[in-house]
Formats: structure tokens, C-alpha cells, sequence
């Protein structure tokens, strides 16, 4: 025959579980909703782009974008914003990578603006977003993918 105090203690272990495996289940569907989003280097302000037409001036590209985060000869001279988007699901976890690209202002002799591109990758290729093309090899090519590689390798 049971004893009442040992009855008693068994329902209560049970009803103390079930009230934990609650409380957990509870806080790991809060953190289901939870996504942290962060923005490194350079923040493209919306409609920025288009206030640099064609044939701007440095000044005005500086003006408008502000200081490029590098500067390039390669091949004539070129200002590059470069920026990356991470996200994590939980405070816990660590940022994976979830967009990255590279602004870039092209000028010719005269320092005025020739072309502007917005590289990123798209199914693992270096692509400009703005003109729909994926950059033939050479020098700029070269470049391009070696800083987006280097900002994330799990993108590439």
C-alpha cells in the first residue's frame, strides 16, 4: 500500500516538470519571433543613387554619398561604399551574413561620373544590380570579388 506522503510527492515532481517543460517551451517561441539585424559600413540612404546623374563632379558625388570607404585606380578612378547586412535569430547566436555590397562610382579624366554600379553576388557571381550584369573578368572584376569574398566567404 502507497503511503499518501509519497503520492503526494510524485504528483507534485510531475505537475513541477510539466509547469518547466511549459515555461521552456514558452521562452524558446518567444525568441522564434526574435531577429536582430546588423548594418556594417556604409548605409545607401533610399533614392541616393539617383541624385548622381551621369557627368557629376566628385565634389557633388562626396556631397550626396559622403566619404567612399576606399578609393581605387584600377582602371581610371573610382569611389567604393561598401556595406554588409547580417542577421541572428537569437541574442545567443552568432551574425550570418545576409547581403553584402559594393557602391561604385566610376569617373573619367576630367573627374566626373561615367557609370555608377551596385555590385552584390546573385547565385554566387559578382552582379550589378543597377545595370543587370554579371562584370566580365580583368583588374575591377578581380577586385570586386576579392572584397566580397573577403566580407563573406559563406556568400561566395
Amino acid at each position: 500500500m502507497p503511503r499518501l506522503g509519497s503520492t503526494i510527492t510524485r504528483n507534485g515532481n510531475k505537475t513541477l516538470r510539466l509547469a518547466l517543460v511549459l515555461a521552456g517551451g514558452l521562452a524558446l517561441s518567444a525568441c522564434g519571433g526574435f531577429t536582430e539585424t546588423l548594418q556594417r559600413g556604409y548605409v545607401l540612404q533610399e533614392g541616393a543613387l539617383e541624385q548622381i546623374p551621369i557627368g557629376a563632379t566628385q565634389e557633388q558625388v562626396l556631397i550626396v554619398l559622403g566619404t567612399p570607404s576606399t578609393v581605387a585606380t584600377v582602371s581610371g578612378e573610382a569611389f567604393y561604399y561598401i556595406s554588409q547586412t547580417s542577421q541572428r535569430g537569437a541574442a545567443f547566436m552568432p551574425y550570418e551574413v545576409k547581403d553584402q555590397r559594393v557602391i561604385a562610382v566610376y569617373f573619367d579624366k576630367d573627374r566626373r561620373v561615367q557609370r555608377l554600379a551596385n555590385y552584390g553576388l546573385k547565385d554566387g557571381k559578382v552582379f550589378d544590380f543597377l545595370s543587370q550584369t554579371t562584370p566580365t573578368g580583368g583588374k575591377e572584376y578581380a577586385y570586386l570579388s576579392g572584397v566580397l569574398r573577403a566580407l563573406s566567404p559563406k556568400l561566395y
